[in-house]
């Protein structure tokens, strides 16, 4: 009973940080138009008055908002977090075994469809939603660490598959934990002109990608800029 309470609410917050999320992509994607101010660039002009080509106190406000979502996203990301550990726990307890109902044919099909979902999806890059079994797969394993809030035209990133917004999940060794930053920044360099296995999720769908670092025109080695949750 405890395992389902907190599943249903680990499933209420996501489908919550999920509309953040939404709502901090529009905002970075109306920033970061051609000729638009960005998220952090000047709104004064080289005389030190505003500027004239965009809605100033409209840039201050969409800026403040999108701080704030940040914040919020945070604060939900690390309370899912705490309720995943409470559903490994759950999901790991001995149990006491039930008695024989009989139904042993059934139980082993239903693990068995689960099971054939889940590899049926694989094949498609896709990590199945509807069963228990496979949505507590999703929530322990789906957890993004980044997410793309810039990304250059042409750039390695770009063309191989990253769009903006994207939330990564696993970008080769590197998932959730400490020192996020640097250890991209690693993991870009030592797989240098090698396709890098990338987990995203894109409108919560969970994607695989083979994203190459390699130099091009542009600065870096992928083109686009991953910013840590």
């Amino acid at each position: 009973m405890v395992g389902t309470n907190v599943k249903a609410e680990t499933m209420s917050l996501m489908e919550k940080r999920s509309s953040m999320e939404d709502e901090m992509n529009g905002i970075i994607e109306r920033l970061s138009q051609p000729g638009g101010p960005g998220l952090s660039g000047n709104l004064v002009d080289s005389e030190g008055f505003p500027r004239a080509d965009i809605d100033v106190p409209l840039v201050v406000a969409e800026r403040r908002r999108l701080s704030v979502l940040r914040n919020d996203h945070q604060e939900i990301t690390e309370k899912i977090n705490q309720y995943i550990q409470v559903l490994h726990g759950v999901r790991h307890a001995p149990k006491s075994s039930p008695p024989d109902s009989g139904n042993k044919d059934d139980s082993n099909s239903q693990n068995s469809s689960v099971v054939n979902a889940v590899a049926s999806a694989s094949s498609q890059n896709l990590v199945p939603r509807g069963s228990l079994g496979s949505i507590d797969v999703a929530m322990v394993t789906s957890i993004p660490f980044a997410m793309v809030d810039e990304i250059a035209d042409a750039s390695p990133a770009a063309e191989d598959g990253l769009q903006l917004g994207d939330r990564i999940v696993k970008f080769g060794n590197v998932e959730a934990g400490d020192n996020l930053n640097a250890r991209l920044a690693s993991e870009s360099l030592s797989n240098r002109d090698r396709p890098v296995p990338t987990i995203i999720m894109r409108q919560g769908v969970l994607i695989n990608l083979m994203v190459t670092p390699r130099t091009w025109h542009g600065r870096g080695l992928l083109g686009c800029h991953f910013r840590i949750l």
